[in-house]
């Protein structure tokens, strides 16, 4: 998902709060669980090690005899960081990042289901669990989430006469051709295929499109049928008359969600980011499902998570599973959400979000949580993988455009094989 910017490297100190007991491990002594958790804070002030020191202190209060400690590391180092403790023998507890494919694969994890109880394994939104899951396991456990949904100018619709957003791609090309003849100066829909995050925008792309970019076998289908009648589409409805940029391989999603605040772009796919700028640049939004390829198909999403993860190596199973039990109680997923605009991976916190009327802005993307589909990130070749979507699928929208999914398709069955074996 999209990071705020972020600090170097911070340490959420002094989490190592005594109790008045003790628990003791496999080998007899006291044991302190060791989390690695990652900063979606901009400042000192906003940083994510204030929010880990009370949940640690609430925590070892209805606990006694548990030791935390939490260190909280920027997005820039966190990977990295892990690496580094994972070689030098100091494997942590738990670990709270953006993947866990990489884990899995080698073998480090508990599966979900040994370190959640039964009601907090309910209690996550399903699409999000399975997400979480290699070979019908589940081992990344949803953290927090993110998903993507169709933004609007109502102002320029209502310059171009349009009364309500598309549904389908027909119904999107008819609003561009109209913001276009009524609207100068307004790129009518902005299509990111830059190497920033290509490989979002074509899986919403895809995915609307009735294809996908791997199946739930994991299988990478790049190359489908679906997915060349889609890029044909976007190239011959919307570059070629000229309802989005010249050239949408060169633009990055940064630069349309900047022109969107800046009221010039009347169309694109965003996620709660976007609504952020939008108020700030005091622009009139809207919101909807993504349009679809058929209005008969169900609305889905892009759905992205961050993930917490539970290492082995330490054989601290039973103090992660009661630990993580009361990091997924709803006052700490909704104080967590709340503070860093981000939603929800529980059900019982997304009612609250959705029933309380504090998030109209948040309406749109907490309806589409549960239909979210997701990238392969159960496949430890999807990070190699991804890196080639964004290099390449840009050009997929340009004449020789099915030879780019080919070609894409013939690397990304490689990296899987090399991934595999």
């Amino acid at each position: 998902m999209k990071r705020p910017v972020l600090l170097p490297l911070t340490l959420a100190t002094g989490l190592l709060l005594g109790g008045c007991g003790t628990i003791t491990g496999g080998s007899g002594g006291d044991v302190t669980l060791r989390m690695v958790a990652a900063d979606y804070g901009d400042s000192d002030a906003t940083g994510t090690g204030h929010y880990w020191d009370d949940v640690v202190r609430r925590f070892e209060d209805t606990a006694p005899g548990f030791k935390v400690s939490v260190e909280v590391v920027s997005w820039n180092d966190i990977d990295k960081h892990v690496a580094d403790l994972v070689k030098a023998g100091k494997v942590p507890d738990i670990v709270q990042t953006g993947g866990y494919a990489d884990q899995v694969a080698a073998d480090r994890l508990y599966p979900a289901g040994d370190v959640l109880s039964i009601d907090t394994q309910a209690n996550m939104i399903d699409a999000f669990a399975k997400a979480g899951q290699v070979l019908g396991s589940q081992y990344g456990i949803p953290f927090v989430a993110s998903t993507r949904v169709f933004v609007y100018n109502k102002a320029v619709f209502q310059k171009a006469g349009i009364t309500t957003p598309p549904v389908t791609w027909d119904d999107l090309k008819k609003d561009a051709e109209l913001i276009k003849s009524k609207v100068p100066g307004v790129t009518p829909y902005a299509l990111p295929l830059g190497p920033e995050e290509a490989q979002g925008e074509s899986t919403i792309w895809t995915m609307s499109g009735g294809g996908s970019l791997a199946d739930n076998a994991g299988n990478y289908t790049i190359d489908s049928t679906q997915n060349r009648a889609t890029f044909a589409w976007l190239r011959t409805n919307l570059i070629d008359r000229h309802l989005t940029y010249p050239d949408p391989g060169t633009v990055d999603r940064k630069t349309v969600f900047a022109d969107f605040a800046a009221g010039k772009v009347a169309m694109l796919n965003g996620h709660p980011g976007l609504i952020q700028k939008a108020v700030e640049a005091k622009i009139d939004y809207g919101t909807a499902a993504i349009p679809r390829r058929d209005a008969a198909a169900r609305p889905g999403t892009l759905g992205v998570a961050d993930w917490m993860m539970a290492f082995k190596a330490n054989g601290h199973k039973a103090e992660i599973k009661k630990f993580l039990n009361f990091v997924y109680q709803k006052e700490n997923t909704l104080k967590f959400d709340e503070e860093y605009n981000l939603l929800p991976v529980t059900q019982d916190t997304r009612a609250e979000m959705t029933g309380s009327g504090k998030h109209q802005d948040l309406a749109e993307f907490l309806n589409a949580l549960p239909n979210a589909n997701f990238y392969p990130l159960g496949d430890p070749s999807w990070d190699k993988v991804s890196g080639l979507v964004k290099q390449r699928i840009g050009g997929a929208v340009k004449p020789d455009g099915d030879k780019v999914l080919a070609d894409l398709q013939t690397a990304a069955a490689q990296e899987a094989g090399r991934a595999r074996h």
